[in-house]
């Protein structure tokens, strides 16, 4: 069998994007991203977004072919997020997929979106190694799986309790005062800052709880707690030192995602931690991961920026290992599934 040519469309959130990938060859990657229309808000307006995502669908997928090379029927499968995400703007990449694969007579796939962000590293660093474990973290998903295959069989040993990394990071950005998003600007200030300024729980990682959930995270008490430094210090009168605040906090959360990340590995004797999702980007998560994976003997897989965003190319490459997998299509008339659990890689 030749290595089939996949479209992926991602829509799960802000970013209407499509990517072709021929086997495990990038061929194209469009993203039209309705952030700044957000801005204004602080966080994202599903209505706003959804209502993107028609107006870009087709001139992004257009792009994306183009840039591949190709007419849609050169395609040999299509694949699109079918969740988690936003129930409206899933409907609009999904009912836009459906009618393509209609339109072309090839197979469709409804694939994980969260799924997509382990598939996406084959793109950078090939084939995953055998019994790899994933860290993916963004601003609604943490969580550790073991892959012992992309394609049909992914397993959840671990996810936030509460707040996800990333959401931690963008509340504490919107009470310093940074405008959406503000997960890269609590980075660039934690570049600058003294990681030991304050005190910043790590919640999970001793005592019963730790014993409870090795593998689990919970973020909302470490937001909890830089918020109410903050405001304390606001209430007698003291400047709050903005780079100390996010250097602490960054270190705090990149300190237990990479210690949680690095026990799990030894715990499933695994060679490679695959990483994915927005806050991946963190320079503090990258630094922490290098050093313990340094340490640990693990090999730590980050993709390059452009591929830790939501993008069609991951969802095009999740498609791919699914067909090369010979995993039945989803057919036309799966449902979204806006909570679609962890180890459903397809919908039926």
């Amino acid at each position: 069998m030749s290595e089939p040519v996949v479209l992926g469309i991602e829509s799960t959130c802000d970013e209407t994007a499509a990517g072709v990938v021929c086997g495990g060859e990038l061929l194209s990657s469009v993203v039209a991203s309705s952030m700044e229309m957000h801005a204004r808000y602080g966080g994202v307006i599903p209505e706003i977004a959804s209502r993107a995502h028609a107006e870009a669908f087709v001139p992004v997928v257009s792009k994306a072919l183009q840039e591949a090379g190709m007419e849609l029927s050169g395609v040999d499968a299509v694949a699109v997020s079918a969740g988690p995400g936003l129930a409206g703007c899933l409907a609009v990449g999904v009912s836009g997929a459906k009618a393509l694969a209609y339109a072309i007579g090839k197979p469709l796939y409804g694939v994980n979106h969260v799924i997509g962000h382990i598939a996406v590293t084959q793109l950078q660093f090939g084939a995953f190694p055998e019994n790899a474990l994933a860290l993916i973290v963004s601003g609604g998903h943490t969580s550790l799986l073991r892959v012992r295959d992309v394609a049909t069989a992914v397993d959840v040993i671990g996810t936030t309790l509460d707040d996800a990394a990333g959401e931690c990071f963008d509340k504490i950005a919107r009470l310093l005062g940074f405008p959406y998003p503000g997960g890269p600007i609590v980075d660039q200030h934690a570049q600058k800052g003294d990681p030991k300024a304050l005190r910043v729980p790590k919640a999970l990682t001793t005592g019963r709880s730790a014993r409870e959930h090795p593998y689990d995270f919970s973020f909302s008490g470490v937001k909890t707690a830089v918020a109410r430094w903050i405001e304390q210090r606001r209430m007698k009168g003291l400047d709050v030192p903005i780079d100390d605040v996010c250097a602490a906090l960054a270190d705090s959360v990149a300190d237990v995602l990479s210690e949680k990340a690095m026990a799990a590995c030894r715990q499933f004797g695994s060679p490679a931690l695959i990483v994915g999702g927005g806050f991946s980007a963190n320079s503090q998560l990258c630094a922490a991961l290098a050093k313990k994976g340094k340490r640990d003997g693990v090999e730590v897989r980050v993709p390059r920026a452009s591929l830790c965003t939501d993008n069609g190319a991951m969802i095009a490459m999740l498609g791919s290992n699914l067909v090369q997998s010979g995993v039945e299509p989803s057919g036309l008339d799966f449902s979204i599934d806006p909570s679609m659990p962890m180890n459903r890689i397809v919908m039926r």
